[in-house]
């Protein structure tokens, strides 16, 4: 039985809402999942940009969408000068203020870049189309900045399946795999880097099982990757980080698949704070570790790891712990309490202990997010989202273009128009040769509920 998709939502989107005929970019709330399953509508740069930093929005190739579509969104929604000049200057302001939001994902500053470069093509060619009424141009102009950010969530998709179908080459039968973070479906626009390993392998009969990072602080994989898998009929077991040196010395795993924030030239690669132990762990057990990323995750500027700036987050996420649901009153009593709790629309409560809560109604219903405090006061907290590996523990490198060992990159970049490809999703590829397993002997403060970015909307 292959893999059942129907369930997995699209991570992002370009929409039109029916009523009052204003774009917005929509994505799943992933700050919120699995027990709460918001849409968040964001309608200007801002919102969306809060909406990265708070990781509603999270994974490398997902960011590079959500970075073109805030360049599109600001276009669409705030632009109100009546020049192409003006125009210009502020998709380059835009392009610059969300392409910073978060400093290690490449390919959130690459989707900036890439609707900028648009823009400015765009631009052109209208400047260069004659006999056009007074700001024809610019309409055209802003109209195909738009049609290319969403064509990026198209051609996201089309990458994820490309690098699915470079995968199956390095999966054995029956293959046990090791994952931490997401970088399944919910990390891209729709069907994942190793998650489209994952489920391309399944649909092959070559997966027989997934062990799940819970991957601390903020459990991306006990809450998203675990979650994934339910929803695709995967057989998966969640873990704590801690125990996956457990399970690879009993053999239960075959090989190890993460994704990607930022992969440099000699192969080094950013990816969630956790996975550098877990390939040192699989060098000690022989173990294969694979990176699954598109191209644009490559840094051509960066030849080396030491380079990665990596971002600190906020304390509160190791000292606490989220927790978001849904209150359902079974009494006027109660329903009446929580009316007048929200009467005022967001509120905020301060309870003892340093915990923090905030309730709003929706519906007949009342969601609320909260911190609960773990640690002692005034602790001191080190909390970096992620951590580096270097090429020599990597085996290899899945992408669109096939399976690359670390040392091939600089070659396959060069390879590659401008040394990067010019849109996502360009189709692969001649794959080389799997590389061999190396030898053994070689040897904050909680986020802000991201419903503040514009407006969260309940799914149906």
């Amino acid at each position: 039985m292959p893999a059942d998709l129907a369930n997995l939502p699209r991570t992002i989107w370009w929409d039109v809402d029916a009523k009052d005929k204003v774009p917005g970019v929509y994505l799943i709330d992933q700050t919120r999942l699995p027990l709460t399953g918001d849409i968040l509508c964001c309608r200007t740069l801002e919102g969306l940009e809060i909406a990265v930093k708070t990781l509603a929005v999270r994974g490398a190739p997902a960011l590079g969408v959500a970075a073109a579509m805030g360049v599109a969104l600001w276009s669409e929604n705030e632009f109100s000068g009546t020049t192409v000049e003006e125009w210009l200057s502020g998709v380059d302001a835009a392009a610059a203020r969300i392409g910073t939001a978060r400093p290690t994902a490449v390919n959130l500053a690459w989707g900036a870049e890439q609707a900028r470069q648009c823009a400015r093509a765009a631009a052109a060619a209208a400047a260069a189309a004659p006999g056009d009424a007074p700001g024809a141009g610019l309409q055209a102009a802003r109209q195909a900045l738009v049609a290319f950010a969403r064509q990026m969530a198209a051609d996201d998709e089309a990458t994820c399946r490309a690098i699915g179908a470079a995968g199956r080459a390095i999966l054995p039968k029956d293959a046990r795999i090791l994952t931490h973070c997401n970088a399944g479906s919910l990390g891209t626009a729709y069907f994942g880097t190793v998650g489209g390993v994952i489920y391309t392998g399944f649909d092959a009969g070559l997966v027989s099982h997934v062990w799940v990072d819970e991957t601390r602080p903020l459990n991306q994989g006990g809450r998203l990757t675990a979650w994934e898998m339910l929803c695709a009929g995967i057989p998966s077991t969640l873990i704590a980080d801690n125990m996956a040196a457990s399970v690879m010395a009993r053999g239960l795993v075959d090989l190890v698949l993460v994704g990607a924030d930022r992969i440099c030239v000699n192969g080094d690669t950013a990816n969630k704070i956790g996975t550098l132990g877990v390939a040192i762990l699989a060098r000690h057990y022989h173990i294969p570790f694979y990176v699954c990323a598109p191209f644009s995750t490559i840094d051509p500027e960066l030849p080396e790891g030491s380079g990665i700036p990596i971002e600190q987050r906020d304390p509160r996420e190791l000292e606490g712990c989220i927790v978001s649901g849904t209150i359902l009153p079974d009494d006027a009593a109660s329903s009446q309490a929580f009316d007048l709790l929200t009467a005022q629309g967001l509120r905020h409560l301060q309870l003892k202990g340093g915990h923090q809560m905030s309730l709003e109604r929706k519906g007949a219903a009342y969601a609320f997010d909260a911190w609960f405090k773990m640690t002692p006061a005034h602790v001191q907290v080190y909390n970096p989202a992620f951590d580096v590996t270097p090429a020599g523990l990597i085996t290899g490198i899945v992408t669109e273009r096939g399976v690359f060992a670390p040392g091939e990159l600089a070659a396959a970049l060069g390879d590659a128009p401008g040394g990067a490809p010019a849109v996502p999703g360009g189709a692969p590829g001649d794959a080389p040769a799997v590389p061999t397993p190396p030898a053994a002997a070689d040897a904050s403060a909680a986020p802000t509920p991201p419903g503040d970015a514009d407006e969260a909307t309940p799914r149906a």
